[in-house]
């Protein structure tokens, strides 16, 4: 979960998930269908979190943007049609119901990998979110279901208390002073000079890349759904959230 980076400049979601739309001038098109632009707002299907979807519009014609992913250090937008050439000047659409929906799950995950660590002393071994649900893999020895369902109960009643989602960046050596920092498990810490930070309230404080809420409350309520025992030492925990 959580990939970690440093800033990109022309990643504008890096600075505020919150933009709905934008302008930007296309630097490449490759087959036709591959947009690479001087700035976006799209999030690239990266660290467990999808890709936004959308639209360009230029001269009054609408491209559907279908898939985002981030190739040799480019984030490519694939359109649905042909027509689009290097330097024009597109308008960008992304579509905010399921971006803002991702945001609260992405938040979500956040701080249930907190709160599980906290607890348990569990790791992230894998995760996916999505619009309906979500899946998060800790490192645990036991399966105790009723463990898992009164750690969500905990993190409903930490949501309540309305506690500020902090972005910000910090150099590399400051970062790796904060315990927590990287709730992988067999994660290294890259080989950046800069990690970008996300931080609720005293609660949990991660490197991370994707895009969130600004406050716990957005979230809503997570709704446990399920959980799996994965083999040895690893258990899957579904959940979704409740608008």
């Amino acid at each position: 979960m959580l990939k970690i980076i440093h800033k990109m400049k022309e990643a504008l979601y890096l600075d505020d998930s919150y933009l709905k739309e934008f302008e930007a001038t296309i630097k490449e098109v490759n087959n036709d269908k591959y947009i690479i632009l001087d700035q976006t707002i799209f999030y690239p299907n990266s660290g467990g979190q999808p890709h936004d979807t959308g639209k360009f519009i230029f001269e009054g014609k609408e491209y559907e943007v279908v898939y985002v992913g981030k190739f040799d250090g480019k984030i490519s937008h694939e359109v649905d049609k042909e027509g689009l050439k290097v330097g024009d000047k597109i308008k960008g659409i992304i579509n905010w119901k399921r971006r803002y929906k991702l945001m609260r799950m992405h938040t979500a995950a956040h701080l249930l990998s907190a709160i599980f660590h906290d607890e348990l002393g569990a790791l992230i071994t894998g995760n996916q979110k999505d619009v309906e649900r979500s899946r998060m893999d800790f490192s645990l020895e036991d399966f105790d279901r009723d463990k898992i369902t009164e750690l969500i109960k905990k993190s409903n009643e930490i949501i309540k208390q309305d506690i500020p989602v902090k972005v910000y960046t910090l150099k590399k050596e400051e970062a790796l002073k904060i315990s927590g920092i990287i709730k992988l498990a067999n994660k290294m810490p890259p080989d950046l000079d800069e990690f970008r930070i996300v931080q609720i309230g005293d609660i949990d404080t991660q490197a991370d890349g994707g895009t969130h809420v600004k406050s716990s409350k957005e979230i809503g309520e997570i709704v446990f759904l399920k959980a799996e025992n994965k083999g040895k030492s690893n258990r899957r925990v579904y959940f979704g959230l409740k608008d």
